[in-house]
């Protein structure tokens, strides 16, 4: 696939270019590459993976995480690799009854200036006939992914802006107070900032976290994808890919669940699935395959469609724990020089809405605040900054993201049997699922939903600089008339160790 790559330029500009060094290159590392490289500093990016295909899932862009990427200029690209979704409907797990539909409402998307996009996935064209040769199970190890579509594109996005990507390097050692990091062949790199975007299992968390509480573990997550060619071939799955419907639906059931939704254009249509029940002992990672069985064991009870949805996919899926980790403290390491950011500072639930967002908007973030860079004294302060604007929203939508799986699972009972009858009464009148009726109140979790889609990153970084960073500016003596600090002519960063 060929990117545009119009990149717009941010309207502000660091007076002080520093380095960079980004340890991990998913879509947390690789939003802080483009987004810092957009206010003029230096990035370099260590990523352990040869390549983005290395894993299986789907991936969902809610209005949070597009109106920013419409903001630095890539929805043309963004369209590209994504299919708008028109909205959600809510399904029975066991017995297949809709609940109810609901329709995204135009005008609240337009007033978060984002757009809820389910994104492409990118598999090689195959027919039916391949999917029933055993020796295409054996040669097709990984489905590509959609993830690998987005991450795709934020790598090209990221190298047309100057942005210096490693794949295939392995950090085995952060030293913060040198600013060094080393990889497993024994070279050493230098930076002024080292971002640890790694993940939960990183490196760079490791230096954070002071104890060894264990994340509390319910539910694993299974993610595969089942191409259209193939579902098609049976009458009862081709409703879900309704021509220009692009719904998601949800699956509602006793202690299982289920997230899917149509992805792809062309030959690559596919629907993208995460099927949640009890753990099953097979977790691992994204970019470990697991045994098909434990997902047709999660939807031996479940109606017939995702029990066929569960058989016709032509991969192995992923198993993914879904975890609920104990706040991280701190995020900035003691010596100023040494950030996590994504999973490694807020581990959001598997399958989880906000997934991508939370992670994108960290790099949205952490350049707005390090646009207004000038001295080498405000790195720090700007660091502690991120972490003040970030930590009690990242905290608040993975309590809501793991607060949803627990509705979706919820057990046979009397809090079940009034959620479900809630949403029936308001499907019988023919109104939207969520929505309030005249005697039903709006349903929580949309009014949370609604209030994360919109959230605005950038927004949140510009009014920490205008309450608290022209304070600072002005105790110490800066000229900030205008609202702002005076420019001054750009240097280049304080570290020489970097080589473009």
């Amino acid at each position: 696939m060929t990117f545009d790559l119009n990149i717009l330029p941010a309207p502000k500009q660091a007076a002080l270019s520093i380095h960079f060094l980004v340890v991990g290159g998913g879509i947390a590392g690789l939003s802080c590459a483009i987004a810092l490289s957009r206010v003029g500093h230096r990035v370099t990016v260590l990523e352990r993976l040869r390549s983005h295909q290395e894993a299986t899932g789907g991936c969902r862009m809610p209005p949070n995480l597009s109106k920013v990427l419409y903001h630095w200029g890539m929805e043309k690209d963004v369209l590209k690799i994504g299919l708008k979704s028109a909205g959600i409907e809510l399904i029975l797990y066991e017995t297949g009854e809709t609940l109810g539909q609901h329709t995204w409402d135009e005008e609240a998307l337009r007033e978060t200036r984002g757009e809820f996009i389910f994104c492409h996935v990118g598999p090689p064209s195959f027919s039916i006939d391949d999917w029933l040769s055993s020796s295409y199970h054996l040669l097709t190890r990984y489905f590509p992914n959609q993830h690998s579509d987005l991450l795709q594109l934020l790598h090209e996005t990221a190298e047309s802006l100057g942005v210096k990507i490693r794949m295939g390097v392995s950090v085995t050692g952060i030293d913060p107070e040198s600013r060094r990091v080393k990889l497993a062949s024994g070279e050493i790199l230098t930076g002024d900032v080292i971002v640890g975007a790694d993940g939960v299992n990183g490196v760079s968390r490791r230096l954070l976290e002071l104890d060894d509480e264990e994340p509390v573990h319910r539910f694993n997550c299974y993610s595969t994808v089942t191409p259209k060619s193939i579902a098609m071939q049976d009458p009862e799955l081709a409703p879900l890919f309704e021509t220009g419907a692009n719904r998601m639906f949800s699956w509602f059931g006793n202690s299982h669940a289920n997230l899917s939704y149509p992805i792809g254009v062309g030959e690559r249509e596919a629907i993208a699935m995460y099927t949640y029940g009890p753990k099953d002992g097979k977790e691992g990672g994204w970019t470990d395959v697991s045994d098909v069985s434990g997902l047709k064991k999660y939807c031996s009870t479940a109606e017939s469609r995702l029990r066929k949805l569960a058989a016709l996919s032509p991969n192995p899926p992923a198993c993914l724990p879904v975890l609920s980790f104990p706040e991280l403290e701190d995020w900035v390491h003691d010596s100023g020089r040494l950030i996590v950011v994504g999973d490694a500072a807020h581990p959001i639930p598997a399958g989880a809405i906000q997934d991508s967002a939370m992670a994108l908007e960290d790099g949205a973030v952490l350049a707005k605040l390090f646009s207004h860079l000038r001295t080498e004294d405000q790195i720090e302060t700007l660091l502690y900054a991120f972490q003040d604007l970030r930590q009690p929203h990242c905290q608040k939508v993975s309590s809501k993201e793991l607060h949803d799986i627990n509705f979706m699972c919820m057990p046979p009972g009397e809090m079940q049997e009034g959620r479900d009858n809630v949403m029936r009464a308001k499907r019988d009148a023919g109104l939207n699922v969520l929505d309030a009726s005249s005697d039903q109140e709006e349903q929580a979790e949309w009014a949370e939903i609604k209030d994360v889609f919109g959230y605005d990153a950038e927004d949140d970084a510009d009014n920490w600089w205008m309450e608290w960073g022209l304070l600072r500016e002005r105790a110490r003596g800066t000229d900030v008339a205008g609202g702002h600090v005076q420019p001054v002519a750009v240097m280049q960063g304080v570290s020489q160790a970097y080589t473009p």
